[in-house]
């Protein structure tokens, strides 16, 4: 199944190549973006982004449900994920002032907001620097060790 998948994907995209090739309006054209060209190539671009993300969570969970030991780590990870997001959140530390200037621009937004944003963005920086120590680690440990 995978393989197929594969091949869809493969031979979806070319035909979109071969589309865009022939398909694309001029670009002096103003209403370039309401074109059938440009219509074709969104529609096929959401074609393949569901497939890609379907395909992503069903080979996932069925790895997760179908390896040995793989729900334990899957429930490790999310518990992580947990505890990333709850460091983020208390780390997202006082939003008025960032309210009010905002407020100053013409863009009015609360307090929630400003404070979602920001512990998102804590949890995306502590996932960086996760990533980049579980990359590093391997070979500070082979550097090290021998």
């Amino acid at each position: 199944m995978h393989r197929i998948l594969k091949i869809v994907l493969i031979v979806i995209g070319i035909v979109a190549a071969i589309m865009c090739f022939f398909m694309m309006p001029d670009e002096a054209d103003p209403d370039a973006i309401n074109s059938t060209g440009i219509s074709v190539m969104f529609m096929l671009m959401w074609i393949l982004l569901i497939v890609a993300a379907a395909a992503a969570l069903f080979f996932g969970l069925k790895k997760v449900f179908t390896s040995r030991g793989g729900l334990k780590k899957a429930l490790f990870s999310l518990g992580g994920l947990a505890i990333l997001a709850i460091i983020g959140y208390a780390l997202a530390g006082n939003e008025q002032p960032v309210v009010d200037t905002m407020s100053g621009r013409g863009i009015e937004t609360s307090v929630g907001t400003v404070k979602t944003i920001g512990t998102l963005l804590n949890v995306f920086f502590g996932m960086v620097i996760v990533a980049v120590v579980l990359m590093l680690w391997p070979g500070v440990k082979r550097a090290f060790g021998k």
